[in-house]
């Protein structure tokens, strides 16, 4: 697959799209988790698993106080067969907005709170262990921000974090996000390393990185969602490289909630991507010394597995409310290669699905 700088394509120079991608089939149990009577889902953002299978649930939930200033954060954990087991950190000072949940190598469970701008290392017993970044204080005077304008960055301090993933050797590396365009650097102890990043087109520069995942060379992936693309960094923030998927909407795909994105070869630079197909809203890692990474997009609702150099391998999904299909992908979990559990903040719930490439069409 040949991969355009993105200031290229909204110049109007195309990437060339990549055809005939086979579909792989899967099976997704329906209502595979079972909440107790009188508990509900309310906007799911993401989702994790640990080694035990068990799989963690981040809602927008449990709204209190006024309209827009409720806190809406619930952490739930269910067994390797879908069984509810608890909630997490109940009353949390940190939770106000949940954004992801992801789950580290000896099984710490760690929350990214976009309302708090906060990350939150839980251990497996549910307590609290590290904490990075600081909510505003109640007493302070909220100036919600202009995204078109660019923040200040503050070291140890996040504007709407998104995400956290590790390398090798423990260092915790944070989207952030939505304000501050940038990833966040930490050392296993959680002492501050560095930044880089910052709001723009370029490579290197970011227009929401919405997700990360590192792989098992120790490369940070970022979806910069809004500007339609996968960046690659080694460690240190060196960029690599840019991964854009250009496989075309399938006949009659409609947008997400009306919205629409412009036409690629008429979007003028600083064009948002974020409908574009393909545009990464959610990706993950398998494990192990995986060689693929899944990517979930918002339009047309599709997940695409690709090798981690982006030649897209295989796709699957499309838009809808019923059991197996997909809207509003905003995370994902990806135990192993075959499995993939979907964070949806449109219809409200988690999917598992079971892919069988060895059905595929050959």
């Amino acid at each position: 697959m040949k991969l355009i700088p993105l200031f290229l394509l909204a110049a109007g120079v195309c990437a060339s799209a990549q055809v005939n991608v086979p579909e792989i089939p899967f099976d997704a149990p329906a209502n595979y988790f079972q909440l107790p009577d009188n508990v509900n889902f309310g906007e799911i953002t993401a989702v994790a698993v640990n080694s035990k299978g068990h799989v963690f649930v981040l809602s927008r939930s449990n709204n209190t106080g006024n309209v827009f200033g409720g806190a809406a954060t619930q952490l739930f954990e269910f067994d390797e067969s879908g069984r509810y087991v608890r909630e997490i950190g109940r009353g949390v000072y940190g939770f106000a907005y949940g954004h992801g949940v992801r789950i580290d190598k000896d099984d710490n469970i760690w929350v990214v709170d976009k309302g708090s701008n906060m990350v939150m290392k839980f251990n497996q017993s549910g307590h609290i262990m590290m904490v990075l970044g600081r909510k505003e204080e109640p007493t302070d005077e909220h100036v919600y921000p202009d995204r078109t304008k660019a923040s200040v960055h503050v070291d140890g301090m996040f504007n709407q974090p998104t995400d956290v993933a590790w390398d090798s050797n423990g260092n915790i590396f944070i989207s952030d996000g939505y304000v501050n365009s940038r990833v966040a650097k930490y050392d296993n102890t959680g002492t501050w390393v560095k930044s880089w990043g910052k709001r723009g087109y370029a490579p290197g520069e970011f227009n929401l990185p919405h997700s990360i995942a590192i792989d098992y060379q120790n490369r940070v992936y970022v979806a910069d969602r809004a500007n339609g693309r996968m960046q690659v960094f080694d460690t240190d923030g060196k960029f690599l490289k840019e991964i854009i998927i250009n496989v075309p909407a399938p006949p009659g795909a409609k947008p997400m909630l009306g919205y629409q994105q412009p036409p690629l070869a008429n979007a003028p630079v600083g064009s948002i991507f974020t409908y574009r197909p393909g545009a990464p809203a959610a990706i993950c890692i398998p494990p192990g010394k995986s060689d693929v990474i899944f990517v979930g997009d918002l339009y047309p609702a599709r997940i695409y597995k690709l090798t981690l150099d982006g030649k897209v391998l295989g796709v699957f999904g499309k838009a809808g409310k019923l059991p197996g299909q997909i809207s509003g992908i905003h995370g994902l979990a990806c135990p192993n290669e075959n499995t993939i559990y979907t964070a949806e903040f449109i219809n409200w719930r988690v999917q598992k699905f079971i892919l069988h490439p060895e059905k595929m069409a050959k």
